[in-house]
């Protein structure tokens, strides 16, 4: 009996499998790393919505201007 050489599967477009799951992989951890970071925005703009008016005064940042970032939506 002869050796069995693997074989190296390639879809239509000539990548292999492997590269193709690793492209997916690749792009799941941006998207999931892009939802953490409108999260994380989100919660600092509750945040700020908290403040009372002496932290905000200590921080430079107007009541107005306070509110007008924490209510922004969080994908922006």
């Amino acid at each position: 009996m002869g050796s069995i050489d693997t074989i190296n599967v390639r879809s239509r477009s000539g990548t292999s499998n492997g590269a193709v799951t690793q492209r997916f992989a690749r792009l799941l951890v941006k998207f999931v790393e892009g939802i953490e970071l409108m999260l994380e925005k989100r919660r600092s703009r509750c945040a700020l919505l908290e403040l009372t008016d002496e932290q905000l005064k200590d921080i430079g940042i107007s009541r107005a201007d306070a509110a007008r970032e924490g209510l922004r939506p969080f994908w922006d």
